[in-house]
């Protein structure tokens, strides 16, 4: 099954307070990022009202990620981190079909796994404040999933020494098979985003 949802249709379908965000500590040329996204999204079902009367879908998907960054290269304008780091990922579903001449039916099927990443980022400061990011990593590689990708591209603002804002556009990607082919699973989140960092 194929399904693809704007952003906008997706808010409607909300089963509760999503969550994404991030954290990154640093020590000298080391630095840890973590990341996390918590989704939960439901629909109704239309039926034609015969075996079954309607019924109702839901999905929790959860992931975080874990990246050692190492600074490569650093000058007073740029700076290139290289990385190694892994993705959780989570899901649970439940999936109800009221009565109808046939009886109600419900599942709720789940799964998890783990994928290795590596990892890059570029920073650059363009004067006046303004600067751009652009992160990126890339893993799976048959461990968990096959692939699992992710791109992210902000502009930043900085409002002072401590907040700096950020506009972009965040693209997350895996394609994953059981291991006898029995079920397949292919998620591409992509769209814009407006975030906001503290550092203390």
């Amino acid at each position: 099954m194929n399904s693809n949802i704007s952003t906008i249709h997706l808010l409607s379908h909300l089963d509760g307070a999503p969550f994404m965000g991030s954290v990154e500590a640093r020590y000298g040329r080391f630095g840890f990022l973590a990341g996390a996204i918590h989704l939960p999204v439901s629909t109704n079902i239309t039926t034609h009202d015969i075996f079954f009367q309607g019924g109702s879908a839901a999905l929790n998907a959860n992931t975080g990620t874990g990246m050692v960054l190492y600074r490569e290269f650093e000058d007073p304008i740029q700076f290139i981190d290289a990385g190694l780091g892994f993705r959780a990922w989570g899901f649970s579903s439940r999936l109800a079909l009221n009565p109808g001449l046939l009886p109600g039916m419900s599942v709720n099927p789940s799964g998890g796994w783990a994928d290795p990443l590596i990892g890059g980022r570029y920073h650059s400061d363009l004067g006046n404040g303004f600067a751009l990011t652009a992160y990126g990593d890339v893993g799976g590689f048959g461990v968990g999933a096959h692939t699992d990708w992710q791109v992210l591209g902000t502009i930043d603002y900085s409002l002072g020494q401590s907040w700096n804002l950020h506009l972009g556009y965040r693209s997350l990607n895996f394609d994953i098979t059981g291991s006898e082919g029995g079920f397949g699973f292919n998620v591409h989140m992509r769209g814009p985003i407006l975030a906001g960092t503290f550092r203390f």
